[in-house]
């Protein structure tokens, strides 16, 4: 399964204490596949440097990301523009089309016009609904 998280899914995950904590634990131990851009790097790293404000803390998870094998490194060569609300979350439906994503995982609502979309079709899922997924 391969799937795409948007930034504030990974965020919330990260800390141990976090009832979303399951979906961080999920990246490295092969449940699915972790497809990402550099652009996406890019933002995990300024998003969770400013979430936890130590520099530390950013440089340790990018580490994890980067090294893990199960995670992929996506080249996007089609830009969609799929996404008006907020343009620059278009790097996270471009890297799902791209990579024939499963998933991709957000609580963000802008995301929703995806789901009438018929083409590139995108799968967009909250967070419970990946969890059921995986539990299932």
């Amino acid at each position: 399964m391969r799937v795409v998280i948007d930034t504030n899914q990974l965020l919330s995950s990260i800390s141990p204490k976090s009832t979303s904590h399951w979906l961080y634990q999920a990246i490295f131990s092969g449940q699915f596949t972790l497809c990402v851009t550099t652009d996406i790097l890019e933002e995990y790293d300024e998003i969770i440097e400013w979430g936890f404000r130590r520099r530390s803390v950013a440089d340790n998870v990018l580490e994890a990301i980067i090294n893990s094998p199960f995670v992929e490194q996506i080249n996007v060569s089609f830009f969609w523009w799929l996404l008006t609300v907020d343009p620059d979350d278009n790097k996270f439906s471009d890297c799902a089309f791209a990579a024939g994503a499963d998933y991709l995982i957000t609580e963000d609502k802008h995301f929703d016009v995806l789901r009438e979309i018929d083409f590139p079709k995108i799968n967009v899922v909250s967070l419970d609904e990946f969890h059921r997924i995986l539990n299932s």
